[in-house]
């Protein structure tokens, strides 16, 4: 049997240690993945910091991460379109909270994922780029496709015209990276926003229109460009964008629905140690009130509102539409491009934590990789 390690969190708040770890054989419907190369998400230094009031459902000591890519060295009972040796990338469910389990966490050796959450890759993909893509793309997902959200319709190679407009605020994050090409590959125009820095790189992945997200005239100019357009719905990534969302949504032709990918607060300021917490809770009464004027203004508007969790899609058909049906097709035929392009920290489970501190510190159409 394997030697498995991983980066644990040992406790609550403290730093990753890297040391062995069970290797878990795969259940019914689960691949077995020896992970090469693993992404960093904002959500997991913000699990490392503030996980036990925020996520308290995971038990100590835990193995975090999402983003997988490696080789299946084992396949369970049913699993029908994987075999040992198979290069592939897919979405780590160890934090997600009807998973909840270390053995599917991501920062290890080997990953448990399962089946209709991983999509093969090809060989000219290398594991670092595909990396980029589980936790963002999965998030997107979410909430262009899933009912409860805008319920787009599905992703196709090559795609299908659905005649209607979307705004994605925040195109140039991880989130809206995967959102403009999903959506584009559902056969919707996209509208985003961006700084203007990153314009050429939000439509090269496809966006017909950018705009600043900090011109004083941002709203009524995608409103301008909406004109005659029938809106699908807006998806809201970063601070302030369900507001501005909310703001365009409300007068412009369509769908009256705005699907919030961002938690309404920033957690990059919190102090370490036991001060977090007081830190925290200091921001509560800015969540609370941010939370209800959106609700208001929704309820006032006749907009519905829909807030992501990025790992719901694997108990529904989103799922296996993305990984399973779109993304296998999609890489091959180069029409979806991992993105955004992948900041490699280090090689090796023990700079897990660097990457985590790097991502802190802030990263602009980048994603943090480390190589195993």
């Amino acid at each position: 049997m394997p030697f498995n390690t991983a980066a644990w969190i040992p406790a609550k708040r403290a730093p990753l240690v890297v040391k062995p770890a069970p290797y878990t054989q795969p259940g019914q419907g689960e691949v077995v993945v020896m992970t090469r190369a693993i992404g960093i998400n904002t959500v997991d230094w913000i699990m490392q910091r503030i996980g036990d009031m925020t996520f308290t459902f995971i038990k100590y000591p835990f193995i975090l991460g999402s983003d997988v890519a490696g080789e299946v060295v084992e396949v369970g009972a049913g699993v029908t379109r994987f075999k040992v040796g198979d290069r592939v990338v897919g979405h780590a469910l160890g934090s997600d909270p009807k998973r909840n389990r270390a053995a599917e966490g991501g920062f290890q050796a080997y990953a448990v994922l399962l089946e209709h959450m991983t999509s093969a890759i090809p060989d000219s993909l290398s594991y670092e780029r595909a990396a980029v893509i589980p936790l963002g793309a999965s998030t997107a997902a979410c909430g262009l496709f899933q009912q409860d959200h805008l319920a787009l319709d599905p992703p196709t190679v090559p795609p299908r015209a659905a005649g209607k407009t979307l705004l994605i605020w925040g195109g140039s994050t991880s989130v809206g990276s995967n959102a403009i090409q999903l959506a584009v590959a559902a056969g919707y125009a996209v509208i985003t926003t961006a700084s203007p820095k990153n314009f050429d790189y939000v439509r090269g992945l496809g966006a017909s229109g950018a705009f600043d997200y900090n011109s004083p005239t941002v709203v009524k100019d995608i409103v301008a460009a909406c004109k005659g357009k029938t809106l699908a719905g807006a998806l809201a990534i970063g601070d302030n964008a369900a507001a501005a969302c909310l703001d365009v949504v409300h007068r412009c032709q369509g769908a009256k629905i705005v699907s919030i990918a961002s938690f309404p607060l920033k957690f990059d300021d919190l102090p370490d140690g036991g001060a977090a917490t007081l830190a925290f809770l200091g921001k509560l009464p800015r969540f609370i009130t941010g939370n209800l004027g959106l609700l208001l203004k929704s309820r006032m508007r006749g907009i519905r509102t829909a807030s992501i969790f990025g790992s719901t899609l694997h108990a529904n058909a989103v799922g296996p539409m993305i990984y399973a049906d779109f993304l296998p097709g999609a890489l091959a035929a180069g029409q979806f491009v991992p993105a955004p392009e992948p900041v490699v920290v280090g090689s090796g489970l023990a700079y897990v934590q660097a990457g985590l501190d790097a991502l802190r510190r802030g990263v602009s159409a980048k994603k943090v990789v480390v190589s195993l």
